[in-house]
């Protein structure tokens, strides 16, 4: 279903390159890792996909896509999970993969109430596409909407937002328009508090984008801000070779009018922005692109970090060299009032992990001066392929998940300090 999955990466180390990367980066000592809790795939879950919010109490709160006690395709079907300070798992809902919903890919919000609402990637009913759920404080979970697969969308794989009327308003990556393969382009939609649900824009497949796998962002006058993973107009043979373009960065007003901010051209400037974006206070965006970015390591570039005005234009912050510095950024960036931008890469780091070697991805800084850092690579029982973003916590560190690693190889919830 998500094209971009598939795209090439490169498959050999060059020493050249190697060397390069570390002179690129900051060489300071790695910051301190820790474990805060490590899958079983078992009934406590197994491979977190999602990012981390966190309760007053510093309680942290996630989804994994596998694990728990449903049975579906790949073993579990998912949980909704707490991790406590001390290291305490406790699930709080596990998918059974049926009615409920299944393969919860995207993070959580929650209310004053201490409900929570997320999104699950499949299940819902007979057609399977997916639906957007609450879990109250008891442990009691309902759908608030189940997706058909039609016009209304079809597989939610990334989080939602919420406004103050208790409306929410989200992505799918597939359903509305039929004009692309795999069950259409993907929808923005939003999501009444009485249930009914709206598409604002559904996706045409060309210039306006294609496949919005992220979260978004609401900015003034409540427009909603976002990126496609495909679609666009500009050069897309540039893209790992495809023909589905190379996405795009894209506004949708509370009328449902959409339009393009930027169009990725697939070069230096990057291509495939799978994850959502951050603000600062001028409304600049900031976000990051899987490819592109012009390192010769990888095939079709190993990814970049961007900035886009207001205007349209972008810069590109960060080029990843696919060394020691990390790359694919599958995940977007938090930014801190100083300006610096806070993520992780899916892959590289350094050849200590054993598992791949090039890496096992990393959690980087990126200094207002284009000076990155990287904080922790990942190894082994320590985590690998982190593809959600980062919380940003207190006592300067920040919170976040591996797909796999750990004790079990089943993903980690981690902390690492800034």
């Amino acid at each position: 279903m998500f094209f971009t999955h598939g795209r090439p990466r490169a498959t050999g180390r060059d020493s050249f390159l190697a060397a390069m990367c570390m002179a690129l980066v900051a060489t300071n000592a790695m910051s301190a890792e820790k474990v805060l809790y490590s899958f079983q795939s078992g009934s406590d879950g197994a491979n977190p996909y999602a990012g981390l919010i966190a309760d007053s109490a510093g309680n942290l709160y996630g989804t994994t896509s596998g694990g728990g006690q449903g049975t579906c395709e790949f073993g579990g079907c998912g949980t909704v999970f707490k991790v406590s300070p001390d290291g305490t798992e406790s699930v709080l809902y596990s998918f059974l993969g049926g009615n409920d919903g299944a393969m919860p890919d995207g993070g959580l919000v929650a209310d004053r109430a201490g409900n929570l609402y997320g999104t699950t990637l499949e299940g819902g009913g007979a057609n399977n596409d997916g639906t957007i759920f609450k879990l109250a404080a008891d442990g009691t979970e309902t759908v608030l909407y189940a997706f058909q697969g039609g016009s209304d969308g079809a597989f939610p794989r990334g989080g939602l937002i919420a406004d103050k009327k208790g409306n929410f308003y989200g992505t799918t990556a597939a359903g509305g328009s039929t004009n692309c393969s795999d069950g259409g382009c993907g929808t923005v939609y939003e999501l009444k508090s009485n249930g009914q649900e709206t598409v604002l824009h559904a996706f045409q497949g060309g210039s306006d984008g294609w496949s919005p796998e992220g979260n978004m962002i609401v900015g003034t006058a409540g427009n909603l801000y976002g990126t496609t993973a495909l679609g666009g107009t500009n050069n897309p043979n540039n893209c790992g070779g495809g023909d589905l373009g190379c996405g795009t960065v894209f506004k949708v007003t509370q009328s449902g009018t959409e339009s393009i901010i930027y169009d990725f051209q697939g070069g230096s400037d990057g291509w495939t922005p799978e994850a959502g974006l951050t603000k600062d206070d001028t409304g600049n965006l900031y976000g990051t692109t899987a490819g592109g970015g012009g390192a010769a390591f990888c095939e079709f570039g190993c990814g970049t970090i961007f900035k886009v005005a207001a205007d349209g234009t972008e810069t590109v912050l960060y080029s990843f060299q696919g060394g020691t510095d990390g790359w694919d950024p599958v995940a977007g960036v938090v930014r801190e009032k100083t300006g610096d931008l806070y993520g992780t890469t899916i892959a590289g780091g350094g050849a200590h992990c054993s598992h791949v070697a090039d890496g096992c991805g990393t959690v980087f800084k990126l200094a207002p001066d284009g000076t990155e850092t990287v904080l922790f690579a990942f190894y082994n029982s320590h985590g690998r392929q982190p593809a959600a973003g980062l919380l940003m916590g207190k006592n300067g560190l920040l919170y976040g998940t591996t797909t796999s690693g750990g004790k079990h190889n089943d993903g980690v919830v981690f902390s690492v300090k800034k």
